[in-house]
């Protein structure tokens, strides 16, 4: 297996990639019903491209079984930059959507990461922002989520990032970046997230049972290493 950055020409098999593998069955958009598997999504497209576009990505290929000039991509992680205010844009920005599936996911997300500020926590400008993290049913049990979420460390750590978060929905991917020394800031149960009736918004299926935001602090300045003696 290959791990290479995901650059511009990657970008349309990425999204194939992400309809057959992360689209219909990450937690959150299952729970919404936001789409069927190998379908597309325009909003969560858009949302993947801006992730993609900040050429911090990465790819799992399997050479062996790339043919025709055309890689098979095996997996990704999405990684984004992420800098204070941003948040706040992206979520009056959501207030234009006509797609309410989508605004039920993201109002979630956002909410959440504004009510737990991380950038005034840890007092830093931008934060490498680990998006989505997805790997094709016919190569998952191979370690291949575990390397994509090692090289993004390392890929952030050599863009000067102090700090590292992720927003992670299922158990799964809870447990590779805790594997990774991410560390828990705070957590959503989903049977907790209600509506004004009291009616669950995002009926998660077990054994998904709660949003974790999730962050990992690089120590590559002095203060930095100071403070974490």
């Amino acid at each position: 297996m290959e791990y290479k950055l995901i650059g511009p020409e990657h970008y349309k098999q990425v999204l194939e990639h992400l309809r057959k593998s992360f689209f219909a069955d990450e937690p959150l958009n299952k729970a919404a019903g936001l789409c069927q598997n190998g379908c597309s999504n325009p909003e969560l497209e858009d949302h993947c491209l801006e992730a993609l576009q900040d050429r911090m990505s990465l790819m799992a290929v399997d050479e062996k079984a790339s043919q025709d000039g055309k890689c098979k991509i095996a997996g990704v992680v999405l990684n984004g930059i992420l800098r204070a205010g941003d948040t706040s844009k992206a979520l009056e920005k959501l207030e234009e959507t006509c797609d309410a599936d989508f605004r039920k996911i993201f109002e979630l997300l956002h909410r959440h990461n504004l009510k737990y500020n991380l950038f005034e926590h840890f007092d830093v400008d931008a934060m490498f922002d680990v998006r989505i993290l997805s790997v094709d049913s016919g190569y998952r049990g191979q370690g291949i989520a575990n390397e994509l979420v090692r090289q993004s460390v390392a890929v952030a750590k050599k863009n000067g990032f102090r700090l590292l978060k992720a927003d992670a929905t299922g158990i799964f991917s809870q447990k590779i970046f805790r594997s990774h020394g991410f560390e828990v800031f705070a957590e959503q149960p989903y049977d907790k997230y209600t509506d004004a009736d009291g009616k669950i918004i995002l009926p998660v299926e077990a054994p998904h049972i709660k949003l974790q935001l999730l962050y990992k602090r690089i120590c590559n300045e002095g203060k930095d290493r100071e403070q974490a003696q």
